[in-house]
């Protein structure tokens, strides 16, 4: 998702402490499913979100809201590894795929929504969980260990390194991790950008400037 986060801003990607403890109660997760839409206003229907260009701060926001969301599906519907594997965040294919899901979910259980909605969300479901165990599965995706995604190098293109198999010793650990490099790597895209835009700026100021000591130095004929 970086290279298309650096292609669609123009540079490169990933911080928020998602979690204060270390610490995780299954339980706690049932009994905090109403926080879901603790900031949630009814009348704003739920927008897609598209990862390429989220900002800094948005994604700050996104991915614990998604990450939360996941937790509860996974453990509502008793989903296995091969299914919602633990780094899931670290596959941009699964990113897409379940942020998605959760979107869609976020209307059909809207307030505002259609009764028939969540019957409509769980057929969504079936369909998602297919191509989900067929993309984990790809990309050898286990409980315990975890790879890359297999990228294909086309003819002409430059090798492509995906890391190697990583053993998973703490998974939320690693999700912080992951967050704060994104949000990071956002916030230098947007500094980048506004150092960019900063010079041209600042040339149009000074032509404006300038025209306007010859406006003030025209001869105005008579």
């Amino acid at each position: 998702m970086l290279h298309a986060l650096q292609a669609a801003l123009g540079i490169e990607r990933a911080v928020q402490d998602r979690r204060g403890d270390d610490v995780h109660d299954d339980d706690d997760v049932y009994d905090d499913v109403g926080d879901l839409f603790a900031d949630f206003d009814p009348s704003d229907l739920p927008r897609p979100v598209n990862w390429n260009l989220l900002t800094a701060d948005e994604a700050a926001i996104e991915w614990p809201a998604l990450d939360e969301w996941i937790e509860w599906l996974r453990l509502s519907y008793g989903l296995p590894p091969a299914v919602v594997p633990p780094y899931w965040h670290r596959h941009d294919e699964l990113v897409w795929e379940l942020s998605a899901l959760h979107t869609s979910w976020l209307t059909a259980y809207h307030p505002d929504g259609n009764p028939s909605g969540p019957l409509a969300w769980h057929r969504d479901f079936s369909d998602c969980r297919a191509r989900l165990r067929d993309w984990v599965s790809t990309a050898g995706c286990r409980l315990d260990r975890d790879r890359p995604t297999r990228q294909a190098t086309w003819p002409g293109e430059p090798i492509r390194s995906t890391g190697s198999e990583v053993e998973i010793h703490d998974r939320y650990a690693d999700f912080q991790l992951f967050v704060a490099e994104d949000v990071a790597a956002r916030r230098l895209i947007e500094q980048r950008v506004k150092q960019a835009v900063a010079p041209a700026r600042d040339g149009r100021g000074d032509d404006d400037r300038n025209q306007g000591d010859d406006d003030d130095g025209a001869v105005v004929p008579g």
